[in-house]
């Protein structure tokens, strides 16, 4: 039986956590009182008496939560920013840069964050194999669901008493979001990318666009396309040739925790796009992905996957 501890078990992705493992029979939830939740001595008990922590924290309360950790058998998987860019924690995104393996041997794994998973796994795969380089100049816009914004941003949605929220908002105004560091150094880039994040009203999903130009790229979509579909092969990150009538739907994969990767344009003007969860591949789902591949578990235990159609 392995047992697990939640620090932050309130939050959206701590609860989504939570319902998941709740089902499992292999798993033994670790669990505080509301009123020892935030007792330094309980809280460093319960890690320590864990074989794995989820942190879905703030940054610094993350960081703090680390500190605690005194059993070198604990393995820690930090859903923050706090810990993304340190070199000491495997990035938790096991479909590139041969990650998975560093997951699997890793005691400390940092979830990605839910925009820079869909920007990774269009733009990783294409530095490693050459087809753009590191220094190349990017663009991208993603549209999310509202849940990703936690409980606040929940309750304004819910109770739609802004008519400002009615229509999607871009945010992160001054090209400083907290997911910029850990694109660029997961991808190898020399430049952060201009990026547009755009929170939209309906609770789950997400729309990841990379567009690019033909003088950008070594090759051509064709090459594009084989990079991904020789790349994604597992149920939890596959290649997505499907659309909506000619649209594409930002909520096709809400509620599942798989990500549909494609590829549409013209030879001149080619647009990458990811799809997946903001709950789940974005977050939860990958936590407990990373989770099942330190324990040697089928990756797909307890997860809920869509495919590409």
């Amino acid at each position: 039986m392995t047992k697990v501890f939640i620090d932050g078990s309130s939050g959206t992705t701590g609860l989504k956590i939570v319902d998941r493992l709740s089902l499992r029979k292999d798993i033994e939830l670790i669990k505080l009182s509301d009123e020892l939740r935030k007792d330094v001595n309980a809280k460093t008990e319960a890690i320590n008496a864990a074989d794995v922590v989820f942190l879905c924290l703030p940054d610094q309360a993350a960081i703090e939560s680390v500190s605690l950790v005194k059993n070198d058998n604990v393995c820690v998987i930090d859903t923050s920013t706090a810990h993304r860019t340190n070199d000491k924690f495997a990035y938790g995104f096991a479909e590139v840069n041969n990650l998975r393996s560093k997951i699997q041997s890793s005691k400390l794994i940092a979830n990605p964050g839910c925009h820079a998973s869909g920007f990774i796994s269009l733009v990783a795969p294409l530095v490693k194999e050459g087809l753009i380089k590191s220094d190349v100049k990017l663009s991208c816009f993603s549209l999310t669901g509202y849940t990703g914004g936690g409980k606040k941003m929940i309750q304004q949605y819910e109770e739609m008493q802004n008519v400002d929220l009615l229509a999607p908002r871009q945010y992160g105004l001054t090209q400083s979001h907290k997911h910029l560091p850990e694109m660029m150094k997961v991808c190898a880039l020399d430049n952060a990318p201009i990026f547009c994040p755009i929170v939209a009203p309906f609770a789950q999903g997400m729309e990841v666009t990379v567009p690019l130009f033909k003088s950008d790229l070594k090759g051509d979509m064709k090459d594009i396309i084989d990079v991904y579909k020789n790349l994604y092969t597992t149920k939890l990150v596959h290649y997505d040739e499907s659309s909506e009538e000619g649209f594409l739907t930002s909520n096709k994969y809400a509620n599942y925790d798989d990500m549909g990767v494609s590829v549409y344009g013209n030879e001149d003007r080619i647009i990458l796009v990811s799809r997946f969860d903001n709950l789940g591949k974005g977050a939860s789902g990958a936590a407990i992905q990373n989770m099942n591949i330190v324990l040697g578990l089928d990756e797909t235990t307890s997860l809920n996957i869509k495919g590409a159609n």
